[in-house]
């Protein structure tokens, strides 16, 4: 996902069978050819070593640097390659391979100039593109990424350069079309769970993983995702549980080590997180975001700034945290700077069109594990409020049964909403009703007069405009409820509503010190008249 590890050597077993005869490796070829095809580094650099090849033997050491590599031991494979390539440039690869080292280590700039001694090639231009994002230069990603062709191996680094920018979906895209082209490079369904468990599709994520982890239970990578995917759906016990079993072998995988590591202290909220996360920071990328969390938890407020102020946010939890940050530090050294900084950061989340749609994506995907929690329910209808679909918003209002949530006044209003959007003003009207005189009964009329006439609830719009002239005479609230008056006026003419609903409006108009009510009340009487309808 990070960087697809082209191997120094050879990748089929027919190779590996092939290159280590050629290599000298015939006592004992077989027994290697095993380790590889495993995948046991540790133990064909074992062999390797037991075997104590000549200095001189250049295959061999090539083998040794494969397997370093592979284990995720970078430095040591970059002093094997060094020393051949002071001994013997002319070996084919090895600038690109010292380059790959380099990558891995975190030295860009180094792998940058180890590649410009490296023949132009398809794995040059692939590592220049990782490189380019690397060091941010968008420039010179655009010109590699023109020189991408379709084949596997750049179709996947194009690939998780769109998941490493935070574009998921198009990786998604890219995965998916190459599974069309050859199913049985099933471990790109590991890759689609991971782009699945960054959009929080935890649930999607792990029945995506299922079918690579069926066939590989051993698994660091997919394992530790899918310890990723229960920590989200469940808690940090059950997922510490499904890393145990994986962390012998992690400890021989380099990368997926440091995953398992840094998920361990995340599992257990924290503990051991300065002796786990500052080593990280340049190797999880997620390490520098926990690491600034800790910070936060503990009050070293600069410590957590240093972290983040290079950073260039991506993701809304990026731009809350570098948010919370700035205004934290802007609040402890009194610098309106900061303070400038959290509020465009906040802003930048809260304005979102998507805000609410992604959390109902997370949300959704544990509803079935929290159906009657409160907490859960009130959350979940608020975001659905948020989104405007309002029918399933008013079923998880009323699966609540809290009390305090429920003579919340956030609950009341966005029920209220719900209920009027719904065609249930009634129900919204009586809502208001039990606030009594309470502060925020006001606010909750205001909301229902406007909803109400939105919607075409006439008669509660004019109901609640009346109350709200009488608590506060403004012009417009005379304005909302004539306009709510001749609405059901109109109803009524088109026989959608009741006739003797005229006598409630014309009570209405009567409490009415505006000349216009008076032209309103003639004109519904003349009509009552003529249609020898009786009204009071």
């Amino acid at each position: 996902m990070i960087l697809s590890r082209s191997k120094p050597a050879f990748t089929s077993a027919s190779d590996i069978t092939k290159s280590s005869k050629k290599s000298g490796l015939d006592r004992g070829s077989s027994q290697f050819e095993e380790f590889l095809i495993k995948r046991d580094y540790t133990g064909a650099i074992t062999l390797l070593e037991f075997k104590r090849y000549s200095d001189q033997d250049h295959n061999a050491n090539l083998w040794m640097g494969y397997c370093y590599f592979h284990r995720g031991d970078y430095k040591n494979a970059l002093q094997v390659y060094k020393k051949l390539q002071k001994e013997n440039p002319d070996i084919k690869n090895l600038a690109v391979n010292i380059a790959c080292c380099y990558f891995y280590l975190g030295m860009y700039e180094e792998s940058q100039e180890a590649l410009s001694h490296a023949p132009t090639s398809e794995l040059k231009i692939r590592l220049n593109f990782h490189i380019s994002h690397k060091l941010k230069d968008e420039a010179t990603l655009m010109e590699y990424h023109q020189q991408l062709q379709d084949i596997l191996e750049d179709q996947l680094s194009l690939a998780a350069i769109h998941y490493l920018r935070a574009h998921y979906q198009e990786a998604i895209d890219i995965y998916k079309r190459l599974l069309l082209q050859s199913r049985e490079n099933i471990a790109l369904n590991v890759y689609v769970a991971l782009c699945y468990y960054k959009l929080d599709y935890y649930d999607v994520s792990q029945e995506v993983l299922g079918l690579y982890i069926s066939k590989y239970p051993d698994s660091v990578i997919a394992t530790n995702l899918k310890a990723c995917n229960t920590f989200r759906l469940y808690n940090g016990t059950v997922a510490e549980n499904e890393l145990r079993s994986i962390i012998d072998q992690a400890s021989n995988v380099g990368f997926g080590y440091d995953l398992v590591k840094h998920n361990m202290v995340v599992f257990r909220d924290g503990e051991e997180a300065m002796q786990v996360f500052p080593t990280l920071v340049d190797i999880v990328p997620e390490a520098r975001l926990n690491l600034v969390i800790h910070y936060l938890r503990n009050d070293d407020i600069k410590e957590a700034y240093e972290l983040l102020k290079d950073v260039q946010p991506a993701v809304p939890q990026e731009y809350i945290l570098k948010g919370v940050v700035n205004a934290a530090l802007g609040q402890e050294v009194n610098s309106a700077e900061h303070i400038k900084i959290a509020e465009e950061c906040f802003h930048l989340v809260g304005s979102s069109t998507s805000q609410f749609e992604e959390v109902l994506v997370y949300l959704t995907s544990i509803k079935s594990y929290l159906h009657s929690d409160d907490t859960f329910n009130f959350n979940f209808a608020q975001a659905k409020t948020a989104c405007n679909q309002f029918k399933e918003a008013e079923e998880s209002f009323l699966l609540i049964q809290d009390p305090k949530i429920k003579n919340d006044y956030v609950y009341i209003s966005n029920l209220a909403r719900c209920y009027v959007m719904n065609k249930k003003a009634q129900e919204a009207w009586e809502l208001y009703l039990k606030l009594d005189n309470s502060p925020e009964s006001f606010n909750l009329l205001l909301q229902l007069a406007n909803d109400c006439y939105r919607m075409g609830e006439f008669w509660y719009a004019a109901k609640a405009f009346e109350m709200l002239d009488r608590l506060d005479p403004n012009p417009e609230f005379w304005e909302g409820k004539r306009g709510a008056i001749v609405g059901v006026f109109q109803g009524v003419v088109a026989k959608k509503l009741p006739v003797d609903m005229l006598s409630d409006v014309l009570q209405l108009l009567r409490s009415s010190t505006s000349s216009q009510a008076d032209q309103i009340a003639k004109v519904i009487r003349k009509w009552s008249k003529e249609k020898r309808l009786s009204i009071s």
